[in-house]
């Protein structure tokens, strides 16, 4: 199928214009071949990423997140990603999270956030989250016992604590908070890994992808590893 009419499938689900400035979504590497075949999706290319689509003689690389410096040894595969676009896309990387959660569809608040109306212990919550997330940290600096409007943001979403305050969350589900960041926060806050709270947007880009061409997940992991007691 050509490359194109995919991407072209991928952006009128996540429009490029969508995208923030800073972001480098859309094409990273575009070689002359047009036909393809065999697709590898990621959520980051990476040099082992590069290898197991060469080794699995796909054509390309879907990713999320973007490269802002390609390495030469990169030049000879066609690469895609889709990053903030697809983070604010109905039914992108955080709707996919929802979804995976089994919770209610999320509403929109602003352009990242998503607001789901569900009550539950923090406590019950947070097990719920430790399911796809071994790694979860949460804050509770209020000591709330139950939660009912819950804001989450895949990715790095910290700069979202006030939003969702201001818009009456008791929490928010994100990644990458940082200690300061935690110790002000006015809401609950679940950090869940950069990782586990993005890895579902692969089965997003695989549903937009056509059935004749072979899809193949590559084989990543998050880069930080827990210590067993």
């Amino acid at each position: 199928m050509d490359k194109y009419e995919i991407v072209k499938r991928i952006e009128a689900f996540a429009p490029p214009e969508t995208a923030e400035d800073w972001d480098c979504s859309g094409w990273l590497i575009e070689t002359s071949l047009s036909d393809v075949k065999k697709i590898m999706i990621a959520l980051t290319v990476t040099d082992d990423v590069v290898r197991q689509a060469k080794e699995q003689n796909c054509d390309m690389i879907i990713s999320h997140h973007p490269l802002f410096v390609v390495p030469v040894a990169y030049k000879d595969i066609d690469i895609y990603c889709a990053h903030t676009n697809m983070d604010k896309a109905q039914g992108g990387t955080t709707d996919k999270l929802i979804e995976t959660l089994g919770l209610p569809e999320g509403h929109h608040c602003g352009e990242f956030l998503r607001i789901v109306e569900q009550e539950t212990a923090v406590d019950e919550f947070a097990h719920k989250l430790l399911k796809l997330s071994s790694g979860l940290r949460y804050v509770n600096n209020q000591s709330v016992n139950h939660i009912k409007r819950i804001a989450f943001c895949g990715g790095s979403g910290s700069e979202f604590i006030q939003e969702a305050f201001e818009n009456n969350c008791d929490a928010l589900v994100t990644s990458d908070i940082k200690f300061h960041t935690a110790l002000e926060s006015p809401i609950v806050l679940f950090d869940i890994g950069h990782f586990e709270s993005e890895i579902f947007v692969l089965d997003v880009f695989k549903s937009l992808i056509p059935h004749t061409v072979d899809v193949i997940k590559a084989f990543e992991n998050s880069p930080f590893r827990q210590i067993k007691s």
